[in-house]
């Protein structure tokens, strides 16, 4: 054979090896977008498959396609009411590969966080509250209005637990949040979609146990009591596909998260400031801070043996004010009582679940994200009933401004 001949041998085995790459990789992304619902990509985006389960050390949003079986579970905030710009209030977003998201609590602060992700608003309609204090619950309505504006044209549907009065479960609460912000809500009518503006309501019992709230496209999410300052808390099991994560909420240990939470693959659980730490940062004297960190919260050595009991793939600890010195004191805390798999989560934390492994990342998202791009069904979406002034406010209009024409359609 000549050098020409072998030359030109080799450049075809060359170009076979790239093609049968590009193959494989292609049917990789193929088999994700038909066994998992694609979203709606942001400009300039393209997410690619994750291969024999190699993720890249950080995770860039929209970068990645989620596997036909896999989960992912993203910390939206894991911080205490008096955020900080490192941990706003608690927020959990929980995807699955059947194109289903849900996000469990929205607490004061969480939106940014979820905005720098740029998701696809649209499939972002169901909210789980665990109960109703402002660090789990504070950003409803900005979540409302900024979803409404950015993609979701269907109805926002809320489920939350029962008071020990009407007046102090999730309707109640959902209502007059709603009536807070009537002129908000209809100032945007018109100019997006109608069904956009509206929320849904599912109030259950605060105690029943392990009994389904939510179910659907292969998904059942169950919800039991949790022990926390009033009657009307509760922590929620997530079950798909084989798989299942606990979100805790604020609670006191509790003999039905023992229960219920066993056999998670990822279980959440306060792990909150022990009470010398907790004195020291509020200012408090030792006793007020024991009784909140011991009786309305779980302290880092309870949470290790609540661990320590229910044994999950990984466990995570969050509720807590970031600091070299606060992290280091409940990680002392949870290893005197609990030696197993450990996450304490950290705003933006990412945990990518598979029967096979569990992968725990930080999202890196740029400071000044664009807004998400919306759906072509979004900018379909019926709307009606527009707004303006009356013609005594239009009547103070300016004289010396004329506004440019209106574009034709």
């Amino acid at each position: 054979m000549s050098i020409k001949q072998r030359s030109m041998a080799q450049m075809i085995k060359s170009f076979s090896r790239v093609l049968a790459t590009l193959l494989v990789t292609a049917s990789l992304v193929s088999t994700a977008f038909a066994e998992g619902a694609k979203d709606n990509m942001p400009m300039g985006r393209t997410a690619t498959a994750i291969v024999d389960g190699k993720y890249p050390a950080s995770y860039f949003p929209n970068t990645e396609l989620l596997g036909a079986d896999e989960m992912r579970i993203t910390a939206l905030g894991t911080g205490m009411p008096n955020q900080t710009r490192a941990a706003v209030s608690i927020s959990y977003l929980v995807e699955l590969g059947n194109g289903d998201k849900f996000l469990f609590d929205l607490g004061s602060g969480m939106l940014a966080n979820l905005f720098s992700l740029r998701p696809d608003f649209s499939k972002l309609d169901k909210v789980f509250a665990s109960h109703l204090h402002v660090d789990h619950v504070g950003d409803l309505m900005a979540f409302h209005i900024g979803s409404w504006l950015s993609g979701r044209y269907t109805p926002l549907k809320v489920y939350g637990p029962s008071g020990s009065t009407p007046a102090l479960g999730t309707a109640s609460f959902v209502k007059h949040m709603q009536e807070g912000y009537a002129w908000d809500i209809a100032t945007r009518s018109g100019a997006l979609p109608d069904a956009g503006g509206k929320i849904e309501v599912t109030e259950f019992d605060y105690m029943q146990e392990n009994q389904v709230v939510y179910q659907g496209n292969g998904v059942t999410i169950r919800s039991w009591p949790a022990i926390h300052s009033l009657d009307g808390a509760v922590s929620y099991g997530v079950e798909w596909n084989g798989l299942k994560y606990v979100f805790g909420g604020d609670t006191y240990p509790n003999s039905w998260y023992m229960k219920y939470a066993k056999g998670a693959d990822v279980a959440s659980h306060e792990a909150f400031l022990p009470p010398k730490t907790l004195a020291a940062y509020f200012g408090w004297d030792l006793g007020q801070a024991t009784y909140v960190s011991t009786r309305i919260h779980t302290e880092p050595q309870a949470f290790g043996k609540v661990m320590s009991q229910i044994k999950p793939r990984l466990a995570v600890g969050y509720h807590s004010v970031q600091s070299p010195e606060n992290n280091a004191a409940i990680m002392d805390g949870v290893r005197k009582t609990y030696d197993g798999p450990l996450a304490l989560a950290r705003d933006l934390m990412v945990i990518n679940v598979t029967k096979e492994q569990i992968k725990v990342r930080m999202a890196n998202v740029d400071e000044y994200v664009l807004p998400p791009d919306v759906t072509m069904a979004y900018k379909k979406a019926a709307r009606t009933n527009k707004k303006q002034v009356s013609a005594k406010v239009a009547a103070g209009k300016w004289k010396g401004y004329t506004p440019p024409p209106m574009p034709k359609r």
